[in-house]
């Protein structure tokens, strides 16, 4: 039986500011990754989105960005791996708050945007972030791009990590995503996208922009939640991947 877990980047509104349909979308995903406040979030969404997530029992996890509130925590930043450490760290500890208050768990830790996409590639990043996660508590759950220097230092700290793979964008042949600077780097076509990820998590391989194809480990396939018709997608994917017999279930 193949499995795979379903996460979707949520808790990304922002005071007045209104950002996808996150009540309807946690009844078709296994896990949330919910914004703590730097890239998107505040803490009023953060404290619903979590009601709302355990309300679904959708399994929860921080995600951490850059402080840029305007770039949506997609613009590089020049940071040092002390500072993403830090960044990291504190903001795990404000959604674990809210968690408290609900006498809940914190499952993982998905870094968002550029800091994910740093940490992918850059060994001394993605060792300050795993560190980060690990210091605040060993049991905590590392998602990160399948095969990225992050699930390695993950995997040399000894937790639990999860290979991250993606229905929606395209990829390189060395197992990176396409920038979203380039125009083929988002699939907009549902089926395509679902072929992707069956592929991925049945037969481990990807195919790239270049057409080849490059293996791929697929614990955790992500949606985006503000995508413009990431509601139906997030019903459309789980449909399918349960009719192709994919058990999807929470990592843990």
């Amino acid at each position: 039986m193949f499995t795979v877990d379903i996460n979707c980047d949520l808790g990304e509104s922002f005071g007045r500011y209104k950002l996808g349909e996150q009540e309807e979308i946690l009844k078709y995903v296994t896990s949330a990754n919910i914004a703590c406040g730097f890239h998107a979030g505040d803490p009023s969404v953060m404290r619903e989105t979590v009601k709302i997530a355990l309300a679904n029992n959708v399994q929860i996890g921080a995600h951490p960005g850059l402080p840029d509130l305007n770039g949506f925590g997609r613009r590089e930043m020049k940071i040092t791996p002390q500072e993403g450490y830090d960044m990291v760290v504190y903001q795990i500890g404000a959604l674990q708050g809210f968690l408290t208050t609900q006498n809940a768990k914190l499952q993982h830790v998905k870094p968002h945007g550029a800091l994910y996409n740093m940490a992918a590639k850059d060994q001394a990043l993605s060792e300050a972030v795993a560190q980060a996660v690990f210091d605040v508590s060993p049991e905590l759950v590392l998602f990160g791009l399948a095969g990225s220097e992050l699930t390695k230092a993950g995997e040399k700290l000894g937790l639990q990590t999860a290979h991250e793979v993606f229905a929606d964008r395209t990829y390189q042949q060395d197992g990176s995503l396409t920038s979203r600077s380039q125009p083929d780097a988002m699939i907009t076509d549902q089926e395509k996208s679902v072929q992707q990820v069956i592929a991925m998590v049945k037969k481990g391989h990807v195919i790239t922009q270049q057409q080849t194809k490059c293996s791929i480990k697929a614990d955790s396939v992500c949606i985006h939640g503000d995508g413009e018709h990431a509601l139906e997608f997030a019903k459309y994917i789980r449909q399918t991947l349960e009719k192709e017999s994919i058990l999807v279930k929470a990592f843990i």
